[in-house]
């Protein structure tokens, strides 16, 4: 009937559109530079990623070597809050985030204190990864610390030796260098698409994509 028609055209728009998008982004990667991964850099996943965990993630690495490859994702954020997840921490008032679906309930921190915090391991100039945790519940009881200055994550993203190198055969990730403001971005929701945006104009209209092309 009629309404069988129309919905056979919209659904041949659709199967076009997402096409289309597909096409543009294959001939853009072929044309792209790609970096390798390593320690400060960051992966972005690929616009056509749907993985629940990493869709749209942007994701730090702090680890990577022949071992293997730790990071965290940079914009998931949940619903808990720091105190929420550590009983015996003091009172502080910062966002969990999701830093990967490894170990979950183990607790990791970004921050930009420095040598205030001994143990910790600097992974990009000013951004360091960890520390000694009785130190910095010290400094965050003497309010040495904001929120602003370290960033807390349940668990991280981990992969085995080579099986990033595999996924970045397969079009999984985009690499890009870090930027300082996109650890602690105050905008989480929208950092997959500022870092696209940082990253030349052909990644730019990767953006603008919609999440998923068949719905456009």
């Amino acid at each position: 009937g009629k309404i069988d028609h129309v919905l056979r055209r919209q659904s041949d728009r659709n199967q076009l559109t997402h096409t289309n998008c597909l096409l543009k982004y294959k001939h853009m990667r072929r044309k792209a530079v790609h970096l390798d991964p390593e320690v400060g850099r960051i992966l972005i996943s690929e616009p056509f990623l749907l993985d629940s965990y990493f869709k749209r993630a942007v994701i730090l690495l702090g680890e990577h070597s022949e071992e293997g490859t730790v990071g965290f994702i940079l914009n998931k954020p949940t619903d808990m809050h720091l105190n929420d997840a550590l009983e015996d921490f003091p009172p502080f008032d910062a966002p969990l985030y999701f830093g990967g679906p490894v170990q979950t309930d183990t607790i990791h921190f970004l921050h930009t204190l420095g040598q205030k915090l001994e143990g910790s391991k600097e992974i990009l100039p000013g951004i360091f990864w960890g520390g000694d945790l009785e130190m910095l519940k010290l400094l965050i009881d003497t309010h040495q610390v904001t929120k602003n200055d370290i960033r807390f994550f349940a668990g991280y993203s981990g992969w085995e030796p080579q099986q990033l190198t595999e996924e970045l055969k397969g079009h999984t990730w985009l690499i890009s260098n870090c930027q300082k403001d996109f650890a602690f971005s105050e905008h989480p929701e929208e950092l997959w698409g500022e870092v696209l945006k940082t990253m030349g104009s052909q990644y730019a209209i990767l953006a603008n994509f919609p999440d998923d092309p068949s719905l456009n």
